[in-house]
């Protein structure tokens, strides 16, 4: 996951192994991956599920050679179900202004922007914190 993730995002965007660590080892995450037939991994998700009933997509990542495959939306949509399952009524994700390609397949399923973050990322960029109510 951690390689992968690394192919996925730029420098600065990506998740550093104590993050993935950190995540991995709280109880409440759930991690899914996507694999190919080669037993590849071609996409990932993380997710934090608190215990207030709310989660948090923390990072979607999938292949650059996986693109434009579905890996992504099977991956949100299984968390979805996931998430329903275990009673969980709200998810937050965040995005970055210029991903519109994320902003569309969270919006497809879903997803609305509930609101703009100024200089949410490193580099200074803002973000959407989007929202899905799984009732």
């Amino acid at each position: 996951m951690l390689r992968l993730n690394l192919r996925c995002f730029r420098n600065g965007e990506n998740y550093t192994k104590q993050t993935f660590k950190y995540l991995l080892a709280q109880p409440q995450s759930l991690a899914f991956a996507a694999g190919t037939s080669t037993g590849d991994m071609a996409g990932f998700v993380l997710v934090m599920n608190n215990p207030n009933g709310a989660a948090h997509i923390t990072t979607v990542g999938v292949a650059p050679e996986h693109r434009r495959r579905g890996i992504a939306r099977m991956l949100i949509q299984h968390v979805d179900r996931s998430l329903r399952s275990k009673g969980v009524s709200t998810v937050v994700l965040e995005v970055r202004i210029s991903n519109l390609a994320a902003q569309n397949l969270y919006t497809s399923n879903g997803y609305y922007v509930a609101q703009r973050m100024t200089s949410y990322y490193s580099n200074g960029e803002d973000g959407y914190l989007m929202m899905k109510s799984l009732d």
